[in-house]
């Protein structure tokens, strides 16, 4: 097992530094190193093929439970749940581009506060973040930066700024609910909580964060987005907003199956419907809606996104199969020492550390049963460890372009449409704003709960 690990590592780790260096589109890079995984580690090292089977993890598509959950079960290897998901909401999103749903919306939003740049980059963080709260964020990155792409080149400002700042306050949104975002699901779900329990403690977190951030992200950028900004606009020569319906019925179905996307996910834990039966739902009404045009619609799935995100989960399964992520979360356990302070500390911050480079998902299963452990053996309240473990893996994961789903999406939707965010550009305001957000949480923890 010793080799099996070593080699884990090494291959994470040249995925990642390949990923960085950004000489080789990711897609490619994930692929290998998951096909590396798969080979060296399960195979050669581990001679295992149940590892290799449960990583692959293809008998989950004939079993109720993919579908149909009435209990939150541990998922291994590649999460083609997330891969459908993500799959039906780019169809839609699709869809909805081709009624000129994002379009109208453009012209909606920039009517309202009359074309000023700066105003429309807050409103859309805040938009960001409320949305995030009810509808899963790769939804809300994958909607909003393609506006924002839209209204960029309307307006003639750069996107980029805009969309770094959107999937910041996604992440942040999506920590305030049960709902919110995977890892929330997990811990809720394992622990009993409900979705007022986040509302009420890491929603509250989140609320205090979101008006930092947005402080944050005016004084980092405003000088880029008021450079770029043409002064004022002629609003009689600026398009309206019922201009951009290409086709009413088009525009009026599309809104149906967004608000129909919106209501199943944020009942689906009362439905049971996971989202890999919502995003096919969502994907096969969109094409029946758009009959005409299925060819058109599947040749803009942004496939290299989700063949990353399968490379991606075979790699982050080397090191879950070998133990590598239980050895982090023992690890809390360990240097602690029962000292509750230290303990939300760590688990706080060495859970954001973790999230910013491997998926939280598995990680977040994986610290389940240790904060379990925690809280029995040393006293310590469960939920404080849950609310702590929640914050960490959710608001994490925002410091890196890897570190969770809507960061990938949003950074790939950017590069589609010519704005390509490079790891120096991503991280040199997204994790100082990260690192803001995390010392704001653990401030919170310590005062309101020991």
């Amino acid at each position: 097992m010793a080799a099996a690990q070593i080699f884990a590592v090494i291959i994470f780790v040249a995925m990642f530094i390949l990923i960085v260096m950004d000489k080789i589109e990711r897609h490619i890079v994930t692929l290998g190193c998951g096909l590396l995984t798969l080979v060296v580690v399960f195979g050669i090292c581990m001679r295992s093929g149940t590892a290799i089977w449960d990583t692959l993890a293809i008998k989950g598509f004939v079993t109720k439970d993919f579908w149909y959950q009435v209990t939150e079960s541990e998922s291994k290897g590649i999460n083609w749940a997330t891969i459908i998901f993500i799959a039906g909401m780019m169809v839609m999103v699709e869809g909805m581009a081709k009624a000129g749903f994002f379009r109208w919306l453009c012209m909606r939003i920039a009517y309202l506060v009359k074309c000023k740049t700066i105003p429309i980059f807050i409103t859309f963080m805040v938009m960001s973040a409320v949305l995030s709260m009810f509808i899963d964020s790769i939804t809300v990155i994958l909607f909003l930066a393609a506006v924002t792409v839209e209204l960029a080149q309307l307006l003639k400002f750069n996107p980029i700024p805009m969309i770094l700042s959107e999937v910041f306050c996604a992440n942040l949104g999506g920590s305030a609910t049960m709902c919110g975002d995977p890892p929330n699901i997990i811990v809720g779900t394992s622990l009993g909580l409900s979705f007022f329990d986040f509302l009420t403690n890491t929603g509250l977190i989140a609320g205090i964060c979101l008006v930092v951030s947005v402080v944050f992200f005016y004084f980092a950028f405003r000088k880029e987005l008021v450079t770029e900004e043409s002064g004022s606009v002629d609003m009689s020569k600026f398009p309206k907003p019922s201009e951009a319906i290409t086709n009413k019925r088009d525009f009026a179905v599309s809104s149906v199956i967004f608000g129909l996307a919106v209501i199943l996910l944020i009942t689906h834990a009362s439905t049971h419907l996971t989202v890999a039966t919502i995003g096919l739902f969502i994907a096969v009404i969109t094409l029946i809606a758009n009959a005409k045009h299925i060819p058109e619609l599947l040749k803009k799935v942004d496939y290299k996104t989700l063949l990353f995100f399968i490379g991606l989960f075979v790699v982050v399964a080397g090191l879950e199969e070998t133990g590598i992520l239980k050895l982090i979360a023992d690890f809390i356990g360990k240097i602690s020492g029962g000292n509750i302070m230290l303990m939300i500390t760590i688990i706080l911050w060495l859970s954001a550390i973790a999230s910013a480079f491997v998926d939280n998902i598995p990680f977040a299963a994986t610290m389940v049963p240790i904060i379990q452990s925690l809280s029995a053996t040393a006293g310590v309240d469960l939920h404080t460890l849950a609310w702590a473990l929640s914050i960490g893996t959710d608001i994490g994961g925002s410091a890196t372009p890897i570190g969770a789903s809507a960061n990938v999406v949003g950074t790939s939707v950017a590069a589609k449409n010519g704005y390509p965010i490079g790891w120096g550009r991503y991280c040199s305001k997204l994790a100082p704003a990260t690192v803001i957000v995390l010392a704001i949480s653990t401030v919170y923890l310590f005062v309101r709960y020991l």
